[in-house]
């Protein structure tokens, strides 16, 4: 897993070989997979039924017991991973032995649209299905599923060891992470290939593999000055006050850290004034100040994404030198958060991104180049891939993630599993040159 310069992942060819078709395994396998779609739909439209926004506990764990189901019926030994500790509904995980690659499959159960939301149920209108989850990323779920379904209608799957993994707070990860992530990290250090469920990427005409993605992580400035009267500002004995100081942080933050590729941060929240109060939980607080005071307390709320894990030490450590150098009377602290590490491109992401590439073109479709990580979030691939070599985004086409208006593809759902069923297939054998 050696890793390879940002910027080659815009770059890399794709050597899809010209005529590339599919073995009589693959074929009965694509067979089957339009032989069942309509019971694909049939289990997509029963998860996206149950509401299980993150909080939603009883939901999230409902639509664990139905995936469950299916795992069960697959012969993987599952097991419900409780996570009161950290105030989260809990996981599920299937697991199989066998021999050869090792595999972990990343879903969740999750949702973003919590209880306030509203409840949006299941629709079909010809080709689109809409409601809540059916595209981030109940669809994958099911296509991890029909993948193995697929597997095994060929005699496949009963070698292959994998872990299926569905967490139930991807959405809203429980905190410490050291307790939400550790089955996950787990089964990335004993995995030899991880593969991640979320939505797929198709734009500009043209299928997209995610090879890698930036991480999420956090930062609090907490800025203090001297309290005085207003027209005692900038004096030797006042000096410039908390507000001043930590536009003067922000400012240098903009000027001397950003410009690095792959590199963003953001200052989502800023109170400041005489008194201050925020709640980190919420992402909320309140502030008292008069123009005619000069502000003592500052609190700005931000985050940070980068490529990989030189990146963000790097851009923590200009963002601490800046924070020591303080205006007169005041003074300032940084403090980071970890959350969720980059996804980080690597020769063996790379030789996967050339397996699914060859696949999709032997299924009719266009070489799949590597996509942008500035175009995609962070996920819980990105916990295991440090330890294995990794491919994500192969869920379903469709749109309006995060959004009322949410939408999946029908007809991209058997397109995803024959990918995902086909890639497997090829990868955990051992003379595959991937």
């Amino acid at each position: 897993m050696k890793p390879c310069v940002a910027i080659l992942i815009l770059m890399v060819g794709v050597n899809a070989i010209a005529g590339e078709s599919l073995s009589t395994d693959e074929k009965r396998m694509a067979e089957w997979i339009d032989t069942n779609t309509e019971n694909a739909i049939a289990l997509l439209k029963e998860t996206v039924d149950i509401p299980s926004g993150s909080m939603n506990f009883d939901g999230v764990q409902a639509v664990g017991r139905v995936m469950q189901r299916e795992l069960d019926a697959l012969g993987l030994e599952t097991e419900w991973i409780d996570l009161s500790e950290a105030n989260r509904a809990g996981h599920l995980f299937g697991r199989k032995d066998g021999t050869g690659k090792k595999f972990v499959l990343i879903g969740h159960l999750d949702t973003v649209f919590e209880s306030d939301d509203g409840v949006k149920p299941f629709k079909r209108d010809g080709d689109i299905a809409t409601g809540h989850g059916v595209y981030d990323m109940k669809a994958g779920n099911v296509i991890i599923v029909y993948a193995l379904r697929a597997l095994r209608e060929i005699g496949a799957l009963e070698d292959i060891p994998l872990v299926v993994a569905y967490t139930g707070d991807e959405e809203k990860s429980g905190r410490p992470l050291t307790i939400s992530r550790k089955h996950l990290i787990d089964a990335g250090q004993w995995a030899d290939i991880a593969l991640g469920f979320e939505e797929a990427m198709y734009f500009d005409d043209t299928d997209w593999a995610t090879i890698a993605r930036r991480s999420s992580s956090g930062w609090t400035l907490t800025v203090t000055g001297k309290q005085s009267h207003s027209s005692n500002i900038f004096n030797n004995e006042t000096g410039a006050g908390a507000i001043f100081e930590a536009a003067r942080i922000l400012n240098a933050f903009y000027d001397e850290v950003r410009g690095e590729e792959y590199l963003t941060f953001n200052a989502g929240n800023i109170q400041g004034g005489t008194e201050v109060t925020y709640n980190s939980g919420a992402s909320r607080g309140t502030v008292f100040g008069k123009s005619n005071v000069v502000p003592r307390t500052v609190i700005v709320n931000g985050g940070i994404r980068t490529i990989s894990e030189d990146q963000l030490e790097r851009a923590r450590a200009a963002m601490t030198a800046i924070v020591a150098s303080s205006h007169p009377h005041t003074s300032a602290a940084i403090e980071f958060r970890d959350g969720y590490p980059p996804m980080a491109p690597t020769e063996g992401n790379i030789a996967i991104q050339a397996t699914l590439s060859a696949i999709n073109v032997a299924l009719g479709r266009k070489p799949m180049p590597a996509l942008d990580p500035g175009r995609r979030g962070a996920a819980d691939i990105s916990f295991v891939a440090p330890y294995t070599d990794a491919l994500a985004g192969l869920g379903g086409i469709g749109g309006g993630g995060h959004t009322p208006e949410e939408f999946l593809e029908l007809s991209s759902l058997p397109l995803a599993i024959k990918r995902a069923a086909i890639l497997i297939h090829r990868l955990s054998r051992e003379e595959s040159g991937y």
